[in-house]
């Protein structure tokens, strides 16, 4: 007996170091409250591209989260997504693509803005299935850009038009705000004193439809288990039909 409590406590630290150290690496840890099993992903920083940022500077690298988000999503273990932001943009392609990942997830998702989701952290946080944002928080909606005084040809210009126009298509196809809302507040000339774009804090944010709620953490962890919950009752369902369906169609033979 005491041989199995002590292997019990090992195991259980083991598996604390191991959670510790997914944190250091990643910014990720799986949790949960014994009923449901929880993937908590951060995307913090600025999101890393095809382009290795400075040492100093914090950022979210976009071949580590990928990988990681094909993981949760064939896990049997994991029963859904928590999505922190707390980032200033970044890579645009690269922020596209892993928002265009958490959007294709069948598992249920949820993501909570803290601090700021600014640039491309946007589509990131309308990408699941539910969105948060704390009060506190803001987000940045500006057009696309680069570096630089100016563009030297047409073809850039038509470039990052076209890419701007993906980006608002994927935000207002998993948000509620408009395409001609959208545009408008990042045209905005009366706010920025260095850009064009708007700043909305966390319940400006809501009323445009930029993001589903107002809530905290908490807020943000119950509607993940409702979510959860509600598949699971749903596949409990259809496995009873099934089975209904089996069994009549044995019976006709």
């Amino acid at each position: 007996m005491k041989n199995s409590t002590s292997d019990e406590k090992q195991e259980e630290n083991r598996e604390a170091r191991q959670g510790d150290q997914r944190i250091v690496d990643t910014g990720s840890i799986l949790t949960g409250d014994g009923r449901h099993v929880i993937y908590c992903m951060t995307i913090i920083g600025q999101i890393e591209g095809h382009t290795i940022l400075p040492s100093q500077n914090k950022t979210t690298k976009y071949e580590h989260v990928i990988p990681q988000l094909v993981a949760i999503e064939e896990s049997r273990d994991i029963d859904g997504l928590l999505l922190l932001l707390n980032t200033v943009g970044g890579d645009v392609e690269a922020g596209l693509a892993l928002a265009e990942l958490v959007a294709g997830m069948k598992k249920p998702t949820v993501s909570l803005v803290l601090g700021g989701g600014h640039s491309i952290a946007i589509p990131l946080a309308v990408a699941a299935k539910h969105s948060f944002i704390v009060p506190s928080a803001t987000m940045t909606i500006h057009p696309v850009r680069m570096n630089g005084l100016m563009l030297g040809v047409p073809q850039t210009m038509d470039y990052f038009e076209r890419m701007q126009q993906r980006i608002t298509a994927f935000i207002t196809r998993h948000s509620h705000i408009s395409a001609e809302r959208m545009d408008e507040l990042m045209m905005n000339t009366n706010e920025l004193v260095l850009d064009i774009g708007t700043v909305l804090d966390g319940p400006q944010a809501v009323d445009e439809g930029l993001i589903d709620s107002m809530g905290s953490l908490s807020d943000a962890i119950g509607c993940l288990y409702q979510m959860i919950d509600g598949g699971k009752k749903k596949d409990a369902r259809h496995k009873k039909a099934e089975k209904v369906k089996a069994e009549a169609a044995e019976g006709k033979k």
